[in-house]
């Protein structure tokens, strides 16, 4: 068996594994990069007008025979792990002769964003496979495991051709809502794993990260605060943190708003897993639907008028939220921004941040934050958890395991693997073969 890696030894996200025996090849991921080279931010706008070839040419596309449109067809199959863009942001690229094996509710969420937003990759030939049932492609066996992450429907691989057995980590972490996945596993792993291929997005930070139950008590004490609005500004598809959202509004006897975006979200995840998730319906009568003008149009143009209308019960106006701002908490980003400039009863509110830090300082980001900060007096709360494993959860995952080697990937920190795992490392670089 032979791992080509062709990104992600040396950057978080962008992830590209090519897994191959002598007769057949299988991609894990095809992911758009988050940064530049030089570790700036990776904006594909720059690039959009390019060419496949101009792209391989740069280097933002790996240059991978058989796997793009027009070439003759060497890759025999992608494996999408997670629904984030950077494992799958490209997959727009591929060949559409290729089969794509993918969970169920990550095409769904995939579609729901080529539906809200300007993203478009479909999945032409999705294979839905599930969590611990094997499949194979060729002379390659492939068995899923579901993980613990802040992506919906997120999973692992134990991959085995040619009498070696690979396990891919993919994203994960052990503190989410879904935390005992990663206990089931490293409690009774796979045997005889020949190479761990381990995601180290978190090497380098010292503190532990907090379990999701923290976030939702922290929440509480947020809405505690009498006379307040409290707006929510979190990743629309991390549904963990919207669960913690809505136990934390249940506590406190709070009205939950959603976008008509989120409101979608949720109701497709409850219909396509059957999960008992937090949606806008008769069994969740304190959830509430905003009709925001550009999703709506959004749903009426790309699904029909009838799925705007399936909310219509749970519609919550404007002038609903003003009048009852105080029992008010809303999920919200920066395309609400004129939506709330129209309500005039919610300032000095709670503006709880819940994503990544290093965000606040960018484009529609910081302007949505400063507007509400400074224009609306509100006063502002950080309350996140990393969507990825800290560094006793990763040596939990090695000890589990148990591989005979292991291979960093999705970090910046791989020269750390060395010291802080006792296991042998194995540093690739992108692009290179290692022959197992």
């Amino acid at each position: 068996m032979e791992i080509n890696i062709h990104r992600g030894t040396k950057e978080i996200g962008g992830n590209c594994i090519e897994v191959s025996t002598q007769s057949t090849s299988v991609l894990f991921d095809f992911g758009m990069p988050l940064v530049e080279p030089d570790k700036t931010e990776f904006d594909y706008n720059k690039y959009k007008s390019l060419s496949t070839k101009e792209l391989i040419k740069k280097k933002i596309l790996p240059d991978i025979p058989g796997l793009y449109t027009g070439k003759s067809q060497t890759i025999d199959a992608i494996v999408i792990s997670h629904p984030h863009m950077d494992h799958y942001g490209f997959m727009g690229f591929a060949s559409n002769k290729i089969p794509v094996y993918i969970g169920n509710a990550t095409n769904e969420l995939i579609k729901i964003s080529n539906t809200f937003t300007p993203s478009n990759v479909v999945i032409n030939n999705p294979i839905f496979y599930n969590s611990e049932k094997l499949f194979t492609v060729g002379d390659i066996t492939i068995i899923p495991y579901l993980n613990d992450h802040s992506a919906f429907d997120a999973y692992s691989f134990l991959i085995e051709g040619e009498g070696q057995r690979l396990f891919y980590s993919g994203d994960f972490r052990g503190h989410g809502r879904k935390g005992s996945l990663l206990t089931k596993l490293t409690n009774n792993p796979p045997a005889n794993i020949d190479y761990l291929l381990m995601e180290g997005t978190n090497i380098g930070r010292t503190t532990k990260s907090k379990p999701e139950e923290e976030i939702e008590n922290e929440l509480v004490k947020v809405f505690k605060e009498p006379g307040k609005i409290n707006l929510i500004y979190q990743a629309g598809q991390n549904i963990d943190r919207i669960v913690s959202v809505f136990k934390a509004c249940q506590k406190m006897d709070k009205i939950l708003v959603l976008d008509i975006y989120l409101a979608f979200i949720m109701a497709k995840l409850v219909k396509v897993t059957g999960n008992n998730l937090p949606y806008p319906s008769r069994n969740f009568p304190q959830i509430k639907v905003f009709f925001s003008s550009y999703a709506s149009n959004r749903m009426v143009k790309e699904l029909g008028k009838q799925e705007l209308y399936n909310f219509q019960p749970y519609k919550i106006t404007k002038d609903e939220i003003d009048k009852n701002y105080k029992n008010i908490v809303m999920i919200v980003r920066p395309s609400l921004m004129a939506h709330l400039k129209g309500l005039k009863n919610i300032d000095n509110g709670n503006l709880i941040y819940s994503l990544w830090e290093g965000y606040k300082t960018k484009g529609s980001t910081k302007t949505f934050i400063e507007h509400l900060i400074n224009d609306r007096n509100f006063t502002y709360h950080y309350i996140h958890t990393s969507g990825h494993a800290d560094l006793n959860t990763l040596k939990d995952l090695v000890n589990g395991i148990n591989p005979k080697k292991l291979i960093p990937i999705h970090t910046f920190k791989k020269d750390e693997y060395k010291r802080l795992f006792k296991k042998p490392i194995i540093k690739m670089i992108d692009g290179q073969k290692y022959k197992c």
